[in-house]
């Protein structure tokens, strides 16, 4: 049932982003939301499309794997572009019978706009869990969080939490799969009848599924007060992070790209008149 559900699996490869340093995949990662959401048109939208592809094709992750994580916000995606479709004000592109709501042109454009935004963003966010292990991923957050620490702020415990989230998403949807299995072995029904007897059919579900949860979280902790972990100053690392000329490639590219779309959005309707009365999203 929840099989398809990659976000926060690591994928084993060799490639050249498995090989980038946490810190830069993170900041990239940031740079490529901030760029989607400077992007006010559709060239715009379609660089950052192009940037992700091939960024899925240097990781070499499977390209399935990366469509999959979206399928956990299909209904939000349907959900906002519904909205969007007939709350839009602008030019009436369609008005159905015996309805009480219009279609407009400019809803229409902004819904797959927005509906491409949100797309490219969540697959941007697996690229990043696909290509980066937790403790990795760890490293990486509390590195770049250090500064935070003059100030007294508890940045490993926050990088900690963060990455134990992440590395027990995969673990409770197994504990899902298995607890639905069992249930359907004891002649449950999750897939005929309304939508009210599929929510009432999930409750026998959550209830084992939050004592797993808590079971694991118990043991996770006597599991690390056995090994005497402590958040320590003087904590030492089995690897130490090292920026490379790859890594300031990629940030300065990023750099670069986030700068070309603002100025593309500033100065784009003056040097591309007529393009751009076609391509702006307001």
């Amino acid at each position: 049932m929840l099989n398809d559900v990659t976000f926060g699996q690591y994928y084993p490869a060799q490639s050249f982003v498995h090989r980038l340093d946490p810190r830069i995949k993170i900041l990239a990662l940031i740079a490529f939301i901030v760029l989607l959401f400077c992007s006010f048109n559709f060239y715009s939208l379609i660089l950052c499309g192009i940037l992700l592809f091939a960024a899925v094709v240097a990781a070499r992750v499977p390209f399935a794997s990366v469509l999959r994580s979206v399928k956990g916000i299909i209904f939000l995606l349907i959900f906002t572009a519904v909205l969007n479709l007939f709350f839009h004000k602008g030019e009436v592109l369609l008005t159905p019978e015996d309805w009480f709501v219009k279609i407009y042109l400019e809803g229409v454009i902004f819904t797959v706009f927005f509906i491409l935004r949100l797309f490219f963003l969540i697959m941007a966010s697996s690229v990043l869990t696909l290509t980066t292990t937790p403790v990795s991923l760890t490293d990486g957050i509390e590195s770049l969080l250090k500064p935070l620490t003059y100030i007294k702020f508890p940045v490993h415990e926050l990088a900690l939490i963060m990455s134990i989230a992440l590395r027990f998403i995969p673990t409770l949807i197994d504990e899902t799969n298995r607890i639905i299995s069992a249930q359907k072995a004891r002649g449950a029904d999750f897939e005929s009848g309304n939508i009210f007897k599929r929510i009432k059919a999930i409750v026998p579900i959550l209830i084992p599924l939050l004592i797993s949860a808590f079971r694991r979280a118990d043991e996770l902790g006597d599991a690390m007060d056995s090994r005497c972990y402590s958040n320590s100053k003087n904590r030492t690392k089995y690897k130490k992070l090292k920026f490379g000329l790859r890594d300031l490639a990629v940030f300065l590219m990023f750099i670069t790209l986030i700068a070309g779309v603002v100025l593309f959005n500033i100065y784009g309707e003056a040097i591309f008149p007529q393009i751009y009365m076609y391509i702006k999203i307001r």
